[in-house]
């Protein structure tokens, strides 16, 4: 069935298809998680190490092969070492941990006498509401030990199989392209290989702004973490940081999760307010300031669609879906913005109207100018 039948098909059987399609779609998505998910991660690290591929393979003449390696090694030192780091501070976390749970305890105590003092809450009451998730903070049973176990042995197979896909990426890379290239009709393929060499160069710049983003938002949370004293001021700065790629839901995450190390290594309990206070201002200084001057205009997605992308990510591939839902709506948009049929759902996913406005005042002045040209 072409085009023009489907159009001329009644609006509910037209809207069964759609909607069986996306359900299609979805369980796909959900079942290929183990193969899709890391692929499409190797497939953002291979844009972003692109360039350095292609600096060892023409400037070092070295071949293919040991340019996208040698690119692989270096991206793949430097998470090791992000991770080294990490590590190092969770296990002096975990040796302080009696002292942290003591900590906890101390301060839940007198949590609980205040709110009795002003709310007229008995701690019988409190304690009962309290202890299930004290417990399930303070002394993780066999279960969870077993069940960290697991996923740390998982983690590691993900980013085993993601540096293997970055590699073969970076190899076939004119092969893919020539394959993308001629799925396509003859009279398309200029625009489909000009829509493939923008989406490179869009997402190239989009996260390379979002690591610049991620390293000053850690750096900025572990010197003014370590200006009010808090201990682990490091791992806290560096796990803002990564989780601060998930848009909302992450700085909100890494600040209950800066609160509770905060009160329970701090011996005074003010110290949390000052936490508090001091994430809600780097939130407000990198949504405002930082995102837009780092990032760029490049690709701008509305805040609906945003956290709409991480609740939906989230839903079908857990956090490596929240993570990767931001470059695949931006992916999207690239490609619905150069695709004339697709651009109402470019516009839908952009951010302000008044810059969609002004988007289309600039295109229009251009269009006009050209046809002014050509009489």
């Amino acid at each position: 069935m072409d085009l023009k039948t489907f159009t001329q098909l009644p609006f509910y059987i037209k809207l069964a298809c759609v909607l069986f399609s996306l359900f299609a779609i979805g369980c796909l998505v959900i079942l290929g998680k183990e193969i899709l998910s890391p692929l499409l991660f190797s497939c953002l690290f291979s844009i972003l190490l692109l360039p350095l591929a292609r600096f060892f393979e023409l400037k070092m003449r070295l071949p293919r092969s040991a340019a996208s390696m040698i690119a692989v090694v270096l991206f793949l030192s430097v998470v090791g070492v992000i991770i080294y780091v990490i590590g190092s501070q969770i296990a002096d976390l975990m040796s302080d941990w009696p002292a942290f749970q003591a900590q906890i305890s101390r301060s839940m105590y007198n949590f609980r006498g205040w709110v009795s003092e002003h709310f007229h809450i008995t701690r019988r009451k409190q304690l009962n509401v309290v202890n299930t998730a004290t417990s399930k903070v303070t002394a993780p049973d066999a279960a969870a030990v077993g069940t960290t176990l697991l996923s740390l042995s998982s983690m590691v197979l993900f980013l085993v199989f993601t540096f293997i896909y970055t590699f073969f990426f970076l190899l076939y890379r004119k092969l893919i392209m020539k394959f993308l290239v001629s799925v396509f009709l003859e009279e398309n393929k200029a625009k489909v290989h000009e829509i493939i060499e923008q989406v490179q160069m869009i997402i190239r710049k989009y996260i390379t702004g979002l690591l610049i983003e991620m390293a000053i938002v850690a750096i900025t949370v572990s010197v003014t973490l370590s200006v009010l004293g808090v201990k682990y001021a490091i791992l806290l700065g560096l796990i803002t940081g990564i989780f601060n790629l998930i848009p909302y839901f992450g700085i909100f995450s890494s600040m209950v999760l800066s609160a509770t190390v905060t009160l329970g290594t701090s011996q005074d309990s003010t110290v949390v307010i000052y936490v508090l206070i001091a994430f809600v201002v780097t939130h407000l200084v990198d949504s405002n300031v930082i995102l837009p001057l780092v990032v760029g205009s490049k690709v701008r997605i509305n805040a609906l669609v945003t956290i709409l992308g991480v609740v939906i990510g989230e839903m079908f591939w857990g956090i490596s879906g929240m993570f990767l839902s931001i470059p695949v709506i931006a992916v999207l948009k690239i490609i619905f913005d150069r695709v004339e049929s697709l651009h109402p759902w470019g516009i839908i996913l952009g951010d302000e109207e008044k810059k969609q406005n002004k988007l289309a005042r600039r295109l229009t002045t251009r269009k006009k100018k050209v046809q002014t040209a050509e009489e």
